[in-house]
């Protein structure tokens, strides 16, 4: 049985009156696909946010190899060895990153502040095969790129500091249906080579099929429903999970309907 590498342990957070995360639990295994799946409003970009440490839980704890990584660390080097446990990809990798600075620059920028005595120029190169990307693009600026491009970027900058987890935030929500499928094949292949554990979080779950282990389902800040992946998309147990399937659009799909057991829930 493998080790668990990422652990939450009754995560809440609530802005105002709204309890935008209500006591959720998971856990992920070393080198497995952890898929959080809900509408928007469910909690899971919240609870994502709260594990990287973008946000503060008000309760509950986060463990990374069973070290509690809920207290930001007092020095630089404690905060910077905390960055380097979970890394984040958002949605739109533009945002991200400097329009100004090539992708060789973000890289090296990267490394020269959690490896400063490492060889950039040597794992530049390494990070930009890895996710398929070659020197043209290297000296090219953000702009320049295709949004898969930009992505691939994204992830080579969240690699370079050899995360135990890697977090996707709807990673592919914004791309082409051709440009998703490339991702998450190049996840896949990552995944496979590094050992790296994954947290995704999406609202598609074509997505949390192709590239999951397993899934919890929020709503409302809650989980409703957690287990492997293929039982659950299989045999939902929760009739929100099964709504969920049934909002897939494919022959014969009546929107109406689905709209009307939504109101019903």
């Amino acid at each position: 049985m493998k080790k668990t590498v990422l652990e939450a342990v009754g995560l809440r957070r609530a802005y105002a009156s709204v309890q935008a995360v209500d006591n959720v639990s998971f856990r992920l295994a070393e080198g497995g696909s952890l898929g959080i799946v809900g509408e928007s409003g469910s909690g899971k970009t919240t609870t994502a946010r709260i594990v990287v440490g973008l946000e503060r839980a008000d309760s509950g704890r986060v463990f990374v190899h069973r070290r509690d990584r809920t207290d930001r660390g007092r020095g630089r080097a404690q905060r910077l060895a905390r960055a380097r446990e979970v890394q984040m990809v958002f949605q739109d990798p533009y945002l991200s990153l400097d329009p100004r600075t090539t992708v060789e620059a973000v890289l090296r920028e990267t490394l020269a502040l959690h490896f400063p005595k490492a060889d950039h120029a040597g794992r530049i190169t390494e990070l930009l095969d890895r996710v398929g990307l070659g020197r043209r693009e290297a000296g090219a600026l953000p702009g320049q790129l295709s949004g898969g491009q930009r992505q691939r970027v994204a992830i080579a900058r969240a690699l370079a500091v050899e995360p135990a987890v890697l977090v996707l935030d709807e990673a592919v929500a914004a791309l082409d249906v051709s440009v998703q499928a490339q991702i998450l094949n190049l996840l896949s292949e990552i995944r496979e080579r590094t050992g790296i554990a994954y947290l995704f979080i999406t609202h598609d779950l074509g997505v949390v099929r192709c590239v999951t282990d397993d899934v919890i389902v929020m709503r409302h800040g809650k989980v409703v429903e957690s287990g492997p992946t293929g039982r659950v998309l299989e045999t939902p147990e929760h009739p929100y999970t099964r709504l969920l399937l049934e909002s897939v659009p494919r022959p014969g799909w009546d929107p109406k309907r689905i709209a009307a057991a939504r109101r019903e829930l």
